[in-house]
Parts: structure tokens; C-alpha cells; sequence
């Protein structure tokens, strides 16, 4: 059977254009350990954690285009005082949901929304 996408990767992927995609890369790596090297010939691609973002630079041509995404990761209130410390606005401190998640919300420098969090509920 023919392959209509890469192997091991998603059916979904987010996308996210920047003027700054060398910055962006940045925050992601430092905020969320997250993987992947700034790339100027193919869109960039960000692992974190089992999850592939691709961001890019929209070179003139496409208009910067934010996201809003839901991370999990093992400590809300680390990774929340990381993204603070790499210039993200906070947006919502870090709380305890009724559904059982640790979130918070911060806004970086180039207008992504990400909520972080943790799943309480499996401990």
C-alpha cells in the first residue's frame, strides 16, 4: 500500500507561519524542550514530546499566522515559569480545572497561545 504521508507521522499536524523563525524555535527549545533545527529550505520542523509542529517563516509572501495550542507536559508550573522567564505575556496562572489538568495560558512574542498542562487525574 502506497504511503500518502510520511511514516510515524500524524494525521494532523499544526502550522504555524512566523516572521521569526529563528526566535520561535527558540522558545519552543527553551520553554519546551523541544527538538528540531531552523530549517530555510522546507518548513521547520518542532518535536515536542511525541507531537510535530511545523512552523516556518512566511518570507513576504504569507502573513504571520498564530496558533493556539494545548501542551501537556510534566510540570505546569516549571514550564509556565519558563515561558515568563523567555518573555511570554501570562495570560492565566497556573490553576487546577475541574476536569483534572494543572493549566495555564501564556501569549509569546509572536501572538501563539499556549496552554499548558498537566493531567492530575491519572495520579
Amino acid at each position: 500500500m502506497p504511503q500518502f504521508k510520511p511514516a510515524g507521522w500524524p494525521f494532523v499536524i499544526p502550522r504555524i507561519v512566523t516572521s521569526d523563525l529563528t526566535g520561535l524555535a527558540r522558545f519552543l527549545r527553551d520553554v519546551f524542550d523541544a527538538q528540531g533545527e531552523v530549517r530555510s529550505d522546507a518548513p521547520t520542523e518542532i518535536r515536542i514530546g511525541d507531537s510535530i509542529i511545523l512552523i516556518s517563516d512566511g518570507g513576504g509572501v504569507r502573513e504571520a499566522m498564530p496558533a493556539v495550542l494545548y501542551v501537556y507536559v510534566q510540570d505546569a508550573d516549571e514550564t509556565y515559569r519558563r515561558a515568563i522567564a523567555a518573555a511570554a505575556e501570562s495570560i492565566e496562572i497556573p490553576v487546577d480545572t475541574p476536569y483534572g489538568d494543572r493549566r495555564a495560558t501564556v501569549r509569546d512574542a509572536w501572538a501563539n497561545v499556549w496552554q499548558i498542562a498537566t493531567c492530575r487525574s491519572n495520579q
